[in-house]
Formats: structure tokens, sequence, C-alpha cells
């Protein structure tokens, strides 16, 4: 058994958009996701995908983009994104994808370490000021109580996943960070961040005794990164 983590599949088996827009390395990227994937992944291992999964905008059109998913060995731990348009609402989630844990408000436990985690959100555009100050209080309220839940189990390891970067593209600290650092997490994974903008960040390597991992799809070269046995 083994936990990896990889962000941004962005699949869109329904409604086909390519992603090669983006790189060259995005040509073909499903047919590099499974293969890579399914030579590196146990069926008795855990994946924790951060968001941007699918294109899909509903549930309908996202059953082409799971059925992929499926077949793709490992428990899959999921997190919404901002271009996850088809995320619904966890109990019904729950209700059609039994074998997938959702993380929203929660926690999951895998042997010793818990796994918490938020969308998060990228503050930058100034001209909807008042907005991004209520969808970043809004967010930092998800991962506290995340992180919280973590309190009610044994474990020695907090691991923390984020769609966005807890920082902006100025890496400038932001709440997320202190609430990190007040829970006491090791290790904090995030994606969105692509090769089209230069992978612009500094949250790399251990910072205040945090790691920081990108898992983007293409800074890995769809190769899941493992974090723990």
């Amino acid at each position: 058994m083994a936990l990896f983590a990889i962000a941004d599949l962005h699949l869109s088996f329904f409604n086909p958009k390519p992603m090669d827009i983006f790189g060259e390395i995005w040509k073909d990227h499903p047919k590099k996701i499974k293969q890579n994937w399914q030579n590196i992944i146990k069926k008795d291992d855990t994946v924790l995908i951060p968001g941007d999964i699918s294109w899909a905008k509903n549930l309908t059109e996202f059953a082409h983009d799971m059925e992929f998913i499926r077949k793709l060995n490992g428990k899959k731990i999921f997190l919404c994104g901002n271009h996850d348009y088809w995320w619904d609402s966890v109990s019904k989630m729950n209700s059609l994808y039994t074998e997938i844990v959702f993380l929203k408000n929660n926690c999951y436990i895998y042997k010793n370490i818990a796994v918490c985690g938020c969308k998060g959100w990228c503050s930058d555009n100034s001209n909807f000021e008042e907005q991004n100050e209520k969808l970043l209080k809004r967010e930092c309220l998800r991962l506290e109580t995340s992180l919280k839940d973590s309190l009610k189990y044994n474990v020695d390891k907090i691991i923390v996943m984020m769609h966005f970067p807890p920082a902006n593209n100025k890496n400038e600290k932001s709440c997320f960070i202190d609430i990190i650092k007040k829970y006491n997490a090791n290790c904090v994974v995030y994606g969105h961040l692509h090769g089209c903008d230069g992978f612009n960040t500094d949250l790399l390597g251990i910072i205040d005794g945090i790691e920081y991992v990108l898992v983007s799809s293409d800074y890995l070269n769809f190769i899941p990164k493992k974090l723990a046995d």
C-alpha cells in the first residue's frame, strides 16, 4: 500500500477539449495518464486528486470521464477544482460513486495520516476584491473545518491537499498557511499551476517545517507523485 497524488487530469471524453493548446506535453494526455498510472499504482494504493478532474459541466457529462477513472487502479480521493463544474452535493455524488471519497469539510484517514483540505482560492483579481474576500474566507473556514475533523483521530501526520496553492501569483502568503501552521500540518499538496504559466511558485520543498509539493499533472509529466508508503 502507498499514497500518491496527481492533480489536473482535465478529462473531457463527453465533449473533447484539446489540451495541447496549452503545450505539446498535453498531446494525448489521457493515454499518458493511463499508462503511467497503471504502471505505478497498485490496486491497494490510494491516490489524491486535488481538483480539475474533468471539464464536464454536470454529473451526466462527468459519467464519461468517471468510466475512465474507474478503470484506473487504486482508491481515489477527490477534491474540487476551479474547473470542476460537474461537482454536486456530496450526498448526491456519494450515492452515485460509492468507491470515491469526496473531500469537503471532512478528512480521510490513510494509515496514520490524516488527509485534509479545501479547494482554496486565488485572490489575484483586484476588480472583484469584495467577492475575492468572501470566497477566501469561505475556503479558509472549510480548511479549518476539515483539519478540526482530523482531531478525532490519533494520527502521526497531516497532509493538506488544495487545488490552488496557498498563496497568490505574487507568492504572498494567505490565511491558508496560518491555518496549516495552527494545526501542525506536515505537508501541502496542490495543483492548478501549469507549464504555460511557468509553474510560477516559490512554494516548493520544505518551508518553515512544512513540505510543499506541486502535483499538477504536466508538472509531474503525468506520473503520479508518491507521498508515503
